[in-house]
């Protein structure tokens, strides 16, 4: 049985998909931190080698920019519409509907993880099972980079994205918390930091790596 919380995320953005992918074509192009993180974490990938898994990758728009920095990405997501979408625009890239806190990935297969803004769904009891769930799946030297909404809060999110109705809970959490939950995983964390400090919705960025 899926949890509440899982079927309410899948269906709210099996809803917003079409409009949350016009949203996101070129959503990058001006966003120069974000994209210095990402080929940050693109260069730590490719010394160690190995796939990256785009955890709640959405339309697809992110997978597609790590592939074009070299790496060997694919996209996992839960709505089943997000993935269409994504098949269709990247049609030359792999996509697959999952859930990031039950990944059907082998042990020690990956050499990167991201979750670029979509751990923010997950309640705090269900953040470690994710975490443990990227531990696992990344080989030794292996690469994590989390991008998550800075504060401590939540909010339950009813529309969005063109107007269309939605049920998902958003979280807000301290980088400090999201850093203590990556390392009891046994992952190491080699880098924090909090981009744009004074916008309403600040976003932390974490870099960890599995010794």
């Amino acid at each position: 049985m899926m949890s509440d919380w899982l079927s309410d995320t899948r269906l709210s953005y099996d809803t917003v998909a079409s409009s949350y992918a016009d949203l996101m074509r070129g959503a990058l192009a001006g966003k120069p931190l974000l994209r210095g993180v990402l080929a940050m974490f693109a260069e730590a990938v490719l010394a160690g080698g190995g796939p990256v898994a785009d955890l709640g990758c959405g339309p697809g728009h992110l997978t597609a920019y790590l592939h074009d920095k070299g790496l060997d990405a694919f996209g996992i997501d839960l709505s089943p519409a997000m993935i269409e979408i994504a098949r269709r625009d990247h049609p030359g890239l792999r996509f697959e509907v999952g859930s990031m806190t039950g990944l059907a990935l082998p042990d020690r297969s990956a050499g990167g993880v991201v979750a670029f803004f979509s751990l923010i769904h997950l309640p705090d009891e269900e953040v470690p099972v994710a975490l443990a769930q990227f531990h696992r799946v990344l080989r030794p030297g292996g690469v994590v980079l989390l991008g998550f909404h800075v504060g401590d809060e939540h909010r339950l999110k009813t529309e969005g994205y063109g107007g269309h109705p939605m049920k998902v809970w958003v979280h807000w959490r301290p980088v400090d918390r999201m850093a203590a939950w990556i390392r009891d995983t046994g992952l190491v964390v080699d880098a924090q930091v909090v981009l744009e400090p004074d916008a309403q919705v600040p976003a932390g960025i974490l870099v960890a790596h599995r010794p």
